[in-house]
């Protein structure tokens, strides 16, 4: 297979293609390195056929049928080193709700007891061109309780975390139970340690929160939070953090830990008032005023946002996102030296200039009530739920985390509510500068190009309809837009767009015991969702991604559509990742199923 060795030279900074492992080419953790580039050193494989097709979560017809048909789980990349394949596979027990969706009243049912699930690592190898089970480690770890069913009210809404290993040297670090870890061999899955960085006690309201991510020495890193014990009260809406730690466990079994509240020592406290967002229908369209501010709450400590997983610059600066317990507007991202102390932290607040006036109009006297429009008189570039600059918000319900850029400068993913929940990819320099942001589909890794001494970032450009703009009264001034469209795109290193690919796709498809594909004509007529939260780039530059059409698409460095291959159903899903192995065989997920596509099974 070819190999890329790119110098990439950034003033005085030289850096390499791969520049964590120039000659890596396992997929050890989420988004493959300790940057989350997503990109690897290898050639992939044509997706010509199914290789493989693994049930790992047994659940998902009872997961639908509690949330109207969708999949709201967040599941693991599978991992690969030149030998096994490491995956995380549900047993346990989904207790049912007897009358569909009662869980959001209360009921013992669905994402309320999630803890009922058991959450095992499997290590499967290909043998005689099947792909078997070697061993599996069950964990004790669960889930953070899922609290308020309604977006917006503080808890998971119904998404279910992400548990996710890593791979380090010998080893696979498995999340555990009350904010441990298991330090597991990765050749025969037994237990080697079980490493619990708050001390002999296990406290069973401590959550390992979001992936483990590892660095190029064999530390792993993670975030950890403790919340109230549900019984007493709510523990996302109710009552405040416990506790929230980024944790390092060394490679000889020590921890340390670093509280968030010293992490980010700038950060409005517990009982600061933070600005909220207008809410009163009756003052339609928003802001109410040109002068109006909203309402203030209690801003809540700071804690780590769940589903995020540190990534490791080159030089051991670790990157985490910081939100605030009760408001996900109070967020930060925060630079870490390798002994825990913080570099800097940037505030994701009042960033945009890009509300009223760029992405929506503003009303003029003409037509003071037009539909998805500012008050006439607004402040242009204003968010016209806060009338103040756009910020960046951090929310539970995603999966996106910081990617670290061959130039040192760092990407995040924030949802911003005033553009339909669509979102801004953000940029920081290595001292903690914005540099700028991009309108795009949120909720996603970027992968990174490197490439003519500069790099491309590939991201899920997804544009939601069934909303308005900036809200979803049953009021005009909330005309609901339409669905789509919905692209991959690819930006350059100023995050302008260099190329778009739309999906076009309009038929819902399945496939049927015998193999055969049975389609429903234009259900979606506008295209399908990428239901991506991290895509791979190869070596060659080609795309890898997943749809919610139940495809995997090969696009080409230029944009256009290599391969496609079906798998198994189109469904509305949590957004889940994928990988590819040393061979260039390409690993994804589809309706709780793992599937491999090649060109060989050998």
């Amino acid at each position: 297979m070819k190999r890329l060795v790119i110098p990439v030279v950034f003033g005085l900074l030289v850096i390499t293609a791969a520049w964590g492992e120039l000659e890596q080419q396992d997929w050890l953790q989420w988004a493959q390195n300790p940057e989350h580039t997503g990109f690897i050193l290898v050639e992939g494989q044509a997706p010509e056929k199914q290789l493989a097709d693994i049930v790992y979560d047994p659940f998902v017809a009872q997961e639908q049928a509690e949330e109207n048909g969708e999949l709201l789980v967040h599941y693991q990349v599978p991992l690969i080193d030149k030998k096994h394949v490491y995956m995380e596979f549900k047993t346990g027990t989904w207790v049912t709700c007897l009358t569909p969706g009662s869980w959001v009243f209360g009921d013992a049912c669905g994402p309320n007891t999630w803890n009922q699930e058991i959450w095992n690592e499997k290590a499967l190898v290909w043998r005689g061109g099947k792909l078997q089970t070697d061993w599996t480690f069950q964990s004790d770890w669960k889930p953070e309780p899922v609290g308020s069913p309604f977006l917006g009210a503080g808890g998971l809404a119904g998404w279910e975390p992400v548990f996710h290993a890593a791979i380090a040297g010998q080893f696979v670090y498995v999340p555990g139970f009350g904010g441990t870890v298991w330090k597991v061999d990765k050749e025969n899955g037994k237990a080697l340690a079980q490493i619990n960085p708050f001390g002999s006690t296990i406290d069973p309201n401590t959550f390992v929160s979001g992936p483990l991510s590892a660095d190029s020495q064999g530390n792993v890193y993670y975030n950890a939070l403790k919340l109230i014990d549900p019984s007493l009260a709510d523990p996302w809406g109710a009552a405040d953090v416990q506790g929230a730690w980024l944790v390092k466990v060394t490679p000889d079994d020590s921890a340390t830990t670093v509280t968030y509240a010293d992490l980010v020592p700038g950060a409005p406290g517990a009982f600061s008032n933070c600005p909220g967002i207008f809410f009163d229908p009756t003052t339609l369209p928003w802001p109410p005023s040109p002068t109006a501010v909203p309402g203030s709450f209690p801003c809540g400590s700071q804690r780590p946002a769940v589903n995020v997983a540190p990534a490791i610059a080159p030089d051991g600066t670790i990157y985490t996102i910081s939100r605030g317990h009760f408001d996900p507007l109070s967020a930060y991202l925060v630079a870490v030296n390798p002994d825990l102390t913080t570099k800097w932290q940037a505030s994701l607040q009042n960033r945009f200039t890009d509300g009223c006036g760029v992405l929506i109009p503003i009303a003029t006297a003409a037509n003071p009530n037009q539909p998805n429009a500012c008050r006439v008189g607004t402040t242009p570039g204003v968010d016209p739920t806060t009338n103040a600059l756009g910020s960046g918000e951090v929310i539970d319900l995603a999966s996106s985390t910081p990617t670290v850029l061959p130039d040192g400068s760092v990407l995040f993913g924030a949802i911003t509510m005033y553009n339909a929940l669509r979102g801004h990819l953000m940029k920081f320099s290595a001292e903690g500068e914005f540099l700028g942001a991009f309108d795009f589909g949120w909720d996603s890794t970027p992968a990174v190009l490197p490439h003519d001494n500069t790099y491309s970032i590939v991201i899920k450009d997804n544009h939601y309809g069934g909303l308005g703009l900036y809200c979803s009264y049953a009021n005009p001034i909330c005309a609901p837009l339409p669905n789509g469209p919905y692209y991959i795109t690819r930006l350059n290193a100023n995050l302008q767009p260099e190329w778009k690919y739309k999906n076009a796709t309009t038929d819902s498809c399945q496939r049927n015991p015998d193999g055969s594909v049975t389609c429903t004509p234009n259900t979606h007529p506008n295209g399908f969702e990428w239901c991506i939260n991290a895509p791979v780039i190869d070596e060659d530059g080609h795309v890898y991604a997943n749809s919610e059409d139940g495809s995997l698409y090969v696009l080409n460095r230029n944009g256009t559509l290599r391969h496609k291959l079906f798998l198994n159903l189109a469904i509305g899903a949590a957004y889940t990742p994928l990988s590819l192995g040393p061979d260039g065989k390409i690993y994804t997920q589809n309706d709780g199923r793992l599937f491999v596509a090649g060109e060989e099974s050998q």
